[in-house]
């Protein structure tokens, strides 16, 4: 336990494949204190899977900013505590950045524990260009926020990369043949790691027929590439 006393360790977990944990992540959720995570009934799952047993803090969005300082008071007594979310890794489009920062605000010790990655998944099999990316997360709800979302990268020239919901998918990739053309490139990854893994890359024109004719249940990335990339 001395080589992880009083250190926040912001660790990735499997984004759907348990078979994607790696050793030190096991390790590292052995050994702390108490495991703070987005989802208990989640989590709990997990660390049943893993044949471990730790005190589970509810972590999310909701409490974040009123938890954090409370974490980082248990890290400055001593403490190791590991964040986890539901899936992949803390702070990208879940929760963690409060209480990371509020670390570093007072010089505690913040430790990476890096695995899976939704989207860098996505990219790395999408065959869109990755030397340049820009990733914005989730989109607003609303059609005509991420409608002018869409006119504002026409011409951009790294690939863009966000999530949708499963709501939505369909509407969305409907509004990126109207605003950037049938013959943008891009690539819609769906499940990914799992049993229904499925990653659709091409022409919005090409792409569209594929995914409405599958299912649209599950976690999606979409990748946008460059105005002028070509396949």
């Amino acid at each position: 336990m001395s080589d992880v006393t009083g250190t926040l360790f912001v660790v990735a977990t499997p984004i759907g494949n348990l078979g994607d944990i790696s050793g030190r992540t096991k390790s590292i959720l052995g050994d702390v204190n108490a495991i703070a995570c987005e989802d208990t009934r989640t989590s709990g799952n997990l660390l049943r899977h893993l044949g471990i047993e730790k005190p589970l803090i509810a972590y999310h969005e909701h409490n974040e900013q009123a938890l954090a300082p409370a974490l980082a008071d248990r890290i400055a007594a001593g403490e190791s505590i590991a964040l986890i979310c539901d899936a992949g890794t803390p702070t990208l489009s879940d929760p963690g950045f409060r209480v990371v920062r509020e670390c570093r605000r007072r010089g505690l010790s913040v430790s990476p524990v890096p695995g899976p990655c939704a989207f860098i998944a996505a990219l790395s099999a999408s065959g869109l260009p990755s030397n340049a990316f820009r990733y914005v997360g989730f989109l607003p709800p609303k059609s005509a926020a991420r409608v002018r979302f869409l006119e504002s990268i026409r011409e951009a020239t790294e690939t863009v990369i966000l999530y949708e919901s499963c709501h939505r998918i369909d509407k969305f990739v409907a509004e990126i043949n109207d605003v950037l053309g049938a013959a943008r490139v891009i690539c819609v990854a769906r499940e990914l790691t799992k049993l229904h893994e499925t990653i659709l890359t091409g022409a919005v024109a090409e792409v569209i027929p594929k995914l409405v004719a599958n299912s649209l249940r599950g976690e999606f990335v979409v990748l946008i590439a460059p105005v002028d990339f070509q396949l």
